[in-house]
């Protein structure tokens, strides 16, 4: 689960700049694409890639602007992930694959799905993006809703999030039950060294869709979501206790609504559960695929309902 933070991941061209990505795994076996949030990079995937490396082909792309790859002179807006991440998997020639998403990867992951039903193999996610009605329907705790209120405030959100570098510094250690340790926290805070570099944690905050704005962010996750809903290839869901865009009533709510949901849950934890629990995700996820293989292979992708624990 080491790293350090000048170590180089491959780098692929993508559009005017470049994505960098981790991959291990079995060539020849099914694709496994892990996509990763705000402000992290696939350095949260570290210690879960290696459990689903020995049964799949795994990849795990730093989005645009965060981790190791470019930061072309671009809004960055949901659209914009969007774009650069269909050009990253048409440049590794990755056509279709299992998704394993947390946070803006699981708004990334579902829209994906939506334009896309046949590159889906299945999802798994956790602590995911949604159209919120309102803000009281946002987060588990009053104080993360008073937090993301400022970030989307003009002039404050700058301050916090561009000057003080809040994601990283503030959201990202508070938002994970152990404490990160200064090698880790040395691997977050390298990509986002400037005032300009952290554009990127400042856009994500101000393109969540609550009460319907922004208008084209809403309209794209509530298709998405509508689209899930109706979709039939297996889905893993994961949840912690309390959580904090996911409670785990609403996660059994959501399962419990979706064809072929298994829902797993982890134990005591918040937003970032990959840094809490990765033999757990990462054990789960690998037998989640071993076995979905199989009832695919055998003509069947139903899954069982609920599972506990890791």
């Amino acid at each position: 689960m080491n790293e350090n933070p000048d170590d180089v991941l491959d780098r692929v061209p993508v559009l005017d700049s470049h994505m960098a990505y981790r991959e291990v795994g079995r060539e020849g076996a099914p694709a496994v694409v892990f996509l990763h949030g705000n402000p992290t990079s696939s350095f949260i995937w570290r210690g879960i890639m290696p459990h689903v490396a020995s049964v799949a082909h795994v990849v795990a792309p730093d989005l645009i602007g965060f981790g190791q790859s470019g930061k072309p002179d671009i809004a960055y807006r949901f659209g914009d992930h969007v774009g650069y991440l269909d050009a990253f998997l048409d440049a590794l020639e990755i056509r279709s694959a299992y998704l394993v998403a947390q946070d803006w990867g699981t708004a990334l992951a579902f829209h994906l799905a939506s334009r896309r039903p046949d590159f889906v193999k299945g999802l798994a996610f956790m602590e995911f993006i949604r159209p919120f009605a309102d803000w009281d329907d946002f987060h588990q705790v009053q104080a993360a809703r008073d937090t993301f209120r400022k970030f989307r405030t003009p002039g404050e959100g700058e301050a916090l999030i561009l000057d003080g570098n809040a994601f990283v510094e503030r959201v990202l250690p508070g938002s994970i039950r152990r404490t990160l340790s200064e090698h880790e926290m040395a691997v977050y805070r390298a990509p986002f060294p400037t005032r300009e570099s952290r554009l990127p944690t400042w856009r994500f905050p101000n393109e969540l869709p609550i009460a319907g704005e922004p208008a084209d962010v809403h309209a794209m996750l509530v298709e998405a979501h509508r689209a899930l809903a109706a979709s039939t290839y297996p889905k893993l869901l994961f949840t912690g206790e309390p959580g904090a865009l996911v409670s785990p009533d609403f996660a059994r709510t959501f399962a419990a609504g979706l064809d072929g949901c298994e829902l797993v849950s982890l134990g005591p934890g918040a937003h970032y559960l990959q840094e809490d629990y990765p033999d757990a995700i990462g054990a789960a996820v690998a037998r989640w695929v071993s076995s979905c293989e199989a009832r695919s292979a055998a003509g069947s992708c139903r899954a069982p309902t609920v599972l506990e624990g890791g």
